[in-house]
């Protein structure tokens, strides 16, 4: 019986500065993602002040009642 050679493995080859992994980088996606949700909210919360205020406001937007409903009755984290 002949011995098995152990593999060799190939020399890790290391990406560009530009392209390594950041460990930071998941602190910054959250709190962009979490920025976005407030952003979101924040939008809804004004349309939904606009059309119980002044709802002629809604047409300016270029959007009709019925989308505004189905727009506030959306989640924060969904898109529009």
């Amino acid at each position: 019986m002949s011995p098995t050679p152990y593999p060799v493995s190939a020399p890790r080859e290391t990406a560009p500065p530009e392209k390594r992994e950041n460990p930071l980088r998941f602190r910054y996606n959250l709190r962009d993602m979490i920025a976005k949700w407030r952003d979101r909210d924040r939008f809804r919360a004004e349309l939904e002040q606009k059309l119980r205020d002044d709802p002629h406001l809604i047409d300016d937007i270029g959007m009709t009642r019925r989308q505004v409903e189905e727009e506030l009755a959306r989640p924060f984290w969904q898109v529009l």
